[in-house]
C-alpha cells in the first residue's frame, strides 16, 4: 500500500496518524508512507524522527470571528491545495488519511479532487472544524466516540473504529511498568498526569493532597509533573512534607507511559482523545479533569462520554481542589466493587484493535477504486 498521512498541530492529531502508518507496515512490509504536515508544527520534528518521509505544506487556520486574516487563509489554502496536488501526483498514493489539524484541509481536499480514496479520522467526541469541512469530500470518516456518528450525516461512509493509539498501548509490558518504578508486581498505583507537558492546576492539587495521602498507606501515588513544572512542584511538596513518604513518587516525565498505565489501578488525567483511548483499551478506571484551554472545550465532551458510560468520574477544573480530588480517589480505591465496575465499563468502551479496523477500511476503499 502507498499511503499519505496528514495531520498536525498537536500530538493528538499526529500520534493517531503514526499508529495507522505503523499498522499498515506491520500488515505489509512493502508499504510506502509519505507524511504531509506544516513546516514548523510539532509534526515536522516528530515524524522525521520516526524515519518517515516528510513534506511540508504552508497553511493556517480560520479565525472563528470575521477577520481579514481569513482572506489570507483562503489564499494559503488554495496555494496549499496546489502544493498538495503536486506532492500527490509525484508520490501516487493508493489512499490518503487525514487525522485532523489545519494541514489536513488542503491535502485531503486535493486528494478528493484527484480521485484518490480518502479517509479522515476524528479523535474527539465533538468534531473539529477541519474534519467537519472535509467530511463532505472524504470517502470514509472514522470516529472514536459513538456520540460523533450523528455529526457526520452527510458523509458517504462513517464507522466507529476507536482511536488507533489504543492499539499501541495494549502491546506494552505491565511488568516493565512496575519494574521501572521500582515497585513489586501487583502494587496498587494511582497515576496522576496532566499531559506530556504537565498542567499547573493539577500540579497545584498534587501538592495540596500530599498531607492526606497517609490515609492510603498501601497505595503508591505516581505524580508526573511535566518537565517545566518539576523543580517548582518538588520544592512546594517538600515545604508541605519535608520528608516525602515512600509511597509518593514524583517524576518530571514518563518515557514508558504505556507500561506504567498498564500497571496502574486508577488514573487521574486530562481527557485528551489519545489518553482516553489508551485508558479504556486497558480497562483502567479514571478520574478525568478536562483542560479548559482547548478549542471548543472538546475535552469536556470527551470526559463526559466516558463518565456517562460509568468508566470514569469527571471534575471540572474550576471545581477542583486537593480535598475534593483526594476524597474521590479514596472512595474509589477503598471500594473493590466500584473499581471492578468502572474497569468493566472502560473495557466496553476500549477498542484495542482500532488501527486494524482503520486499515481494513483503507483496503476496502482501495479495492473499490
Amino acid at each position: 500500500m502507498r499511503i499519505v498521512l496528514t495531520g498536525g498541530g498537536t500530538g493528538g492529531h499526529i500520534y493517531p496518524a503514526l499508529a495507522i502508518g505503523k499498522r499498515v507496515v506491520e500488515e505489509d512490509e512493502s508499504s510506502s508512507i509519505l507524511y504531509i504536515g506544516t513546516p514548523n508544527g510539532l509534526e515536522s520534528r516528530i515524524v522525521p524522527a520516526q524515519g518517515i518521509p516528510f513534506e511540508p505544506v504552508e497553511i493556517t487556520g480560520f479565525r472563528r470571528k470575521l477577520s481579514y486574516d481569513n482572506v489570507r487563509t483562503i489564499l494559503r489554502f488554495l496555494k496549499g491545495v496546489r502544493r498538495s496536488k503536486e506532492l500527490l501526483r509525484t508520490f501516487k498514493p493508493d489512499v490518503v488519511v487525514g487525522t485532523g489539524g489545519y494541514v489536513c484541509g488542503p491535502v485531503v481536499y486535493a486528494a478528493a479532487k484527484l480521485g484518490i480514496p480518502t479517509l479522515i479520522h476524528e479523535q474527539n467526541a465533538d468534531p473539529g472544524l477541519t474534519n467537519k469541512f472535509l467530511a463532505r469530500y472524504a470517502d470514509c470518516v472514522a470516529v472514536s466516540f459513538q456520540e460523533s456518528l450523528p455529526r457526520f450525516s452527510r458523509t458517504k461512509r462513517i464507522v466507529n473504529t476507536g482511536n488507533p493509539c489504543a492499539t499501541n498501548v495494549v502491546q506494552a509490558s505491565r511488568d516493565n511498568g512496575f519494574n521501572s518504578l521500582g515497585l513489586p508486581n501487583g502494587s496498587r498505583i494511582v497515576l496522576m498526569v496532566g499531559g506530556s507537558r504537565g498542567a499547573k492546576a493539577m500540579n497545584d492539587v498534587m501538592v495540596d493532597m500530599v498531607p492526606m495521602l497517609g490515609r492510603l498507606p498501601d497505595v503508591h501515588f505516581v505524580f508526573v509533573t511535566g518537565e517545566s513544572y518539576y523543580d517548582g512542584t518538588m520544592e512546594r511538596m517538600k515545604a508541605v512534607m519535608p520528608r516525602i513518604s515512600n509511597n509518593i513518587h514524583v517524576l518530571p516525565y514518563l518515557h514508558n507511559m504505556p507500561e506504567v498505565l498498564g500497571a496502574s489501578t486508577l488514573v487521574v488525567s486530562r481527557s485528551g482523545a489519545s489518553s482516553l483511548a489508551e485508558i479504556t483499551a486497558l480497562g483502567i478506571p479514571s478520574i478525568l479533569i478536562p483542560s479548559p484551554n482547548v478549542t471548543n472545550n472538546h475535552q469536556e465532551a470527551n470526559a463526559r462520554s466516558v463518565a456517562d458510560a460509568g468508566a470514569a468520574k469527571m471534575i471540572i477544573e474550576r471545581e477542583l481542589s486537593g480535598a475534593a480530588l483526594f476524597e474521590l480517589i479514596y472512595a474509589i480505591m477503598t471500594d473493590g466493587q466500584r473499581l471492578n465496575e468502572m474497569s468493566t465499563a472502560a473495557l466496553k468502551l476500549g477498542m484495542p484493535q482500532s488501527a486494524s479496523l482503520i486499515v481494513n477500511e483503507l483496503n476496502h476503499l482501495i479495492e473499490k477504486r
